[in-house]
């Protein structure tokens, strides 16, 4: 046990230390003092109580220092961490819009980066604008051909309206709707082609960027293909609806026809029916009038030969039958 007492205060020594120096950073103290940074060594170690960690802080008040913006402070960097910002995309977007002349304050760069914006790519946007390509917006000319566009939409950071401003997105559904717009009113698409920059002064003109946090520079259409001739098939649509209402009709009226024959047929039928049910009382009638003494052999073969000229008249009309014998 003797032996091990020098090694247990060595590694309490050991831990002693390291927890001193995590709490005093005294290295980091010497850091920000030799780079003009006025920062106490208790301040520090506040800081790590406050579950703020002090490197990030003081690299972030040397690079404000070397770079002459006095107006950041301790404190405002601290509220900033704690209220869950970035604060070296804060410093060096301050930085950088220093550099380039850009009016930027400390305030606006911190609600541009609590917002959900980086703020350091807005101000880097903002000194080198950005191009955006839109997707293939098509749209029809008056003259019933489609045409598909592809536009690039330079855009520069609007630092005033990155809070609250809309996105990309909005930017390129409001200058695809100037485009469909721009097309929908020309005349002809051949207008449309021999000028392509029409479109890009129309959709200038409508001040597209208006509440976004961008500000669009121009509007270059890069391309524009010929698509289908909408007139045309909707003509044909037409067409083919007018054929289908056209048989439709057709169709009923064959029915309705078909229909009147049926009824004729059954109707004809019916008469010859009731012919064929009078015929068979004739010769009822006649055994009838043998019996009551009403007809005479003589008047009987009377009735015949009438009966013959009748089908011998019907079969001179109906070529092709033979004439029936007359009773003598």
């Amino acid at each position: 046990m003797a032996g091990l007492a020098p090694i247990f205060l060595i590694a309490a020594i050991i831990v002693v230390s390291f927890l001193f120096l995590y709490y005093v950073p005294i290295l980091l103290w010497f850091s920000a003092l030799v780079s003009g940074v006025r920062i106490s060594l208790l301040q520090l170690v506040l800081m790590r109580i406050r579950k703020v960690p002090p490197g990030v802080i003081v690299r972030a008040l040397i690079e404000a220092t070397k770079a002459g913006l006095a107006e950041i402070k301790r404190d405002e960097l601290e509220a900033h961490y704690l209220a869950g910002g970035h604060i070296e995309s804060v410093v060096h977007a301050l930085v950088s819009a220093a550099k380039a002349n850009i009016d930027l304050n400390f305030q606006t760069a911190t609600a541009i980066d609590l917002a959900g914006r980086d703020v350091f790519e807005a101000v880097q946007m903002s000194v080198n604008p950005k191009v955006i390509d839109t997707p293939p917006v098509a749209a029809v000319a008056k003259d019933g051909i489609q045409l598909i566009a592809k536009a690039r939409v330079t855009v520069r950071a609007s630092i005033k309206q990155l809070v609250g401003g809309a996105g990309e997105e909005t930017v390129l559904a409001r200058v695809g709707e100037g485009i469909v717009s721009s097309i929908g009113s020309s005349i002809s698409h051949k207008a449309v082609l021999e000028n392509p920059d029409s479109i890009s002064k129309v959709v200038l003109e409508k001040g597209l960027d208006a509440g976004t946090a961008f500000e669009i520079l121009s509007i270059d259409i890069a391309d524009i293909d010929i698509g289908k001739n909408i007139g045309a098939g909707l003509q044909i649509d037409q067409a083919d609806a007018d054929k289908n209402i056209a048989q439709a009709k057709a169709e009923e009226r064959r029915a309705m026809a078909v229909a009147v024959e049926q009824e004729m047929k059954a109707k004809a039928q019916e008469a010859r029916a009731k012919v064929i049910e009078a015929e068979a009382e004739v010769p009822k009638a006649l055994a009838e009038a043998f019996r009551s003494g009403n007809l005479g052999v003589m008047d009987y073969l009377k009735y015949k030969n009438i009966e013959a000229d009748t089908a011998m008249r019907d079969s001179i009309s109906k070529p092709g039958t033979k004439p029936p014998k007359k009773d003598s």
